[in-house]
């Protein structure tokens, strides 16, 4: 019942648009060229789970992740889901605080290179460190590696609807903001679970390379990496623009990245004033 901005409902729309003359010959058309049935994209909840369909987005947590992250979970190569529908990976990290520095790692030959198995970390690439960059780049040169589906990417950068396979992104908080993910070092152990069937989630620090032997618990990962001193290589690009500089000092005083994508007048007041108090 809702009202357009034409003068009539959404219903009326909507009506409209079933009936109408376009929409017939746009279907056909689709058919015709592609050969692709319309009635094959969008579909009732019902018949898409008939199909075998699922939910696109998961949501993490873990002692990586406190404040959270994201993973399109459809685009894991289903050769590494298990038959109950659950991606498990438990592998070593590779840290980088820089996208070219892990696309390099990625390209490279011999000592160095990503290996099948590894743990791809970025951190430092979040509204505070570069204006939260796309990653695709990374996701896109695994997808042409013959053991890219073996390899996971965590990251505190976001990626876009084209990126594929096991890709957490937007982890809060960020590595400039104290978050764990900035604490992660080279060779720690990284266990991923994601549940494509119930959509949910964990990434979390279950070996630190200072004590390889002894499995973690969640919040011994949690102490661990608080105890850590940030990533020395972690820091805001130096051509960085001022705006962006400024747009990531407010959404992060109003609850970060996952604080809702809305500022917080009353929280930013605040910490304005108190600063120039003391």
């Amino acid at each position: 019942e809702a009202m357009t901005v034409c003068g009539v409902s959404v219903g009326e729309v909507l009506v409209w648009w079933e009936r109408s003359e376009r929409r017939a010959m746009v279907k056909a058309e689709l058919k015709k060229r592609d050969g692709v049935d319309a009635g094959d994209v969008i579909m009732e909840p019902g018949r898409a789970r008939e199909r075998g369909l699922t939910s696109t987005v998961c949501f993490v947590r873990g002692n990586v992740a406190p404040d959270g992250g994201v993973i399109k979970a459809t685009a894991i190569d289903a050769r590494v889901v298990d038959e109950d529908g659950v991606y498990r990976k438990e592998g070593r990290a590779r840290v980088f605080t820089r996208e070219v520095d892990a696309i390099a790692a990625i390209k490279k030959q011999g000592v160095g290179r990503i290996e099948a198995g590894d743990v791809i970390v970025l951190a430092g690439r979040g509204p505070m460190g570069s204006g939260m960059e796309e990653t695709y780049q990374l996701t896109s040169a695994l997808k042409f590696l013959e053991f890219g589906r073996e390899v996971a990417l965590v990251t505190d950068a976001r990626f876009s609807g084209v990126s594929t396979g096991a890709c957490i992104g937007h982890v809060g908080p960020e590595g400039l903001a104290g978050g764990a993910i900035g604490k992660v070092k080279e060779g720690d152990v990284i266990r991923i679970v994601i549940d494509r069937v119930n959509l949910d989630g964990r990434v979390d620090l279950v070996r630190a390379v200072e004590e390889p032997g002894r499995e973690l618990s969640e919040d011994e990962g949690a102490a661990v990496l608080a105890g850590r001193e940030m990533n020395e290589g972690i820091c805001a690009d130096a051509d960085l623009p001022s705006d962006t500089k400024l747009w990531a000092a407010l959404q992060r005083v109003s609850g970060g990245t996952w604080g809702g994508c809305v500022y917080d007048v009353e929280k930013i007041v605040a910490v304005i004033e108190k600063g120039m108090a003391e």
